[in-house]
């Protein structure tokens, strides 16, 4: 680490921020319910699909009091095909707290303690909605530094997180924190990108150490591999005089909240009188921690099977109404595709 690197990072980065810097409707705003938002569902988001999501958000639940009063089955059907379903309670169950407490915290700590919230989103809050002097630091933040500045101390370890937090507040400026912070995503997302990163056009290509040295690819270095598990969730769709039967998934696994129909695991497929169609085989839908594999099943009767419990029977054409997971919106256009008429029809 160098202290010509040190001493010029900052003003290179912020005139890099003045002319690049992406144009995004919560950077309108000094809201920071707006802004606390766009930082939820930003994680593990793309910048397109987010601002999608977060105007959906704002014009539903334009006030935290709005989102707060909402039933948390609407949010989570708001939130439908984001993953991570866990942020929508999370984000709902914090709106609660702040309406609680009368008010959306102004410290970095009062940040801190809504639920859901981790070190990142709220230093990010705290900076970009009320000027507070705290770095906020994610991927692009440690992609950004440890190509910069050379540091090769694993990014997922205590060690790593210190350096780089320690690093990012040496490097803030007092008097533009907002910037300096969303400056230092912009360039990660733009410029320092994981993969072919534009070095060429870099302002930092004579200080920067990974270039130097050519390692633009070992860095940033993180120790931990994640470990991918399968499962097998087979799926049945049953059609019966227009209705269909749906269990709220319980907590403790995936999908907690969500709605789904019968479920297959673990299990052979139970006898069932009627005609059961295989809709599709070996579907696969990939998740942070695990692969699902999937086969997808149409149950068409005339009589109610005993199911297991928790499963209610509802019109077909409700089925829409309730927020269900990616795999089973895969499901229901596997079973529309042989349906003439769409769910809508129950005669």
């Amino acid at each position: 680490m160098q202290n010509t690197a040190n001493n010029s990072f900052t003003p290179t980065l912020l005139r890099w921020f003045k002319e690049n810097k992406r144009d995004l409707p919560w950077r309108d705003t000094a809201d920071a319910y707006a802004i606390w938002l766009s930082e939820v569902i930003l994680q593990q988001t793309r910048i397109q699909q987010g601002k999608a999501y977060w105007e959906r958000f704002m014009k539903r639940f334009p006030r935290v009091e709005d989102l707060a009063e909402a039933d948390e089955d609407e949010v989570l059907r708001l939130w439908q095909g984001l993953g991570y379903y866990s942020r929508a309670r999370n984000l709902h169950h914090a709106a609660q707290q702040i309406v609680a407490n009368k008010g959306f915290p102004r410290t970095y700590d009062g940040i801190r303690r809504l639920k859901g919230v981790g070190d990142y989103t709220a230093a990010a809050v705290a900076s970009i909605a009320f000027g507070l002097p705290v770095a906020a630091v994610d991927g692009n933040v440690y992609r950004v530094l440890s190509r910069v500045f050379g540091i090769d101390t694993p990014i997922d370890s205590t060690e790593g997180k210190k350096t780089f937090a320690a690093l990012a507040q040496s490097l803030l400026p007092s008097d533009a924190p907002s910037a300096f912070n969303q400056a230092l995503m912009d360039f990660g997302a733009i410029q320092c990108t994981p993969q072919s990163p534009r070095c060429v056009l870099c302002p930092f290509t004579e200080s920067c150490e990974a270039l130097r040295n050519g390692k633009i690819g070992n860095l940033p270095v993180k120790r931990k591999t994640l470990k991918i598990q399968t499962r097998r969730m087979d799926y049945i769709y049953i059609r019966c005089n227009g209705f269909t039967a749906l269990r709220r998934r319980s907590e403790g696994d995936i999908w907690q909240g969500l709605w789904e129909p019968l479920l297959i695991e673990n299990s052979p497929l139970p006898a069932f009188d009627g005609h059961l169609l295989l809709l599709r085989k070996q579907v696969k839908h990939v998740l942070t921690h695990r692969i699902i594999l999937s086969d997808f099943y149409l149950l068409q009767t005339d009589e109610r099977p005993l199911l297991p419990e928790g499963y209610m029977w509802m019109p077909e054409k409700e089925v829409q109404n309730y927020a269900l997971p990616r795999l089973i919106e895969l499901l229901l256009k596997a079973v529309e595709a042989v349906i003439p008429d769409g769910l809508n029809n129950t005669e």
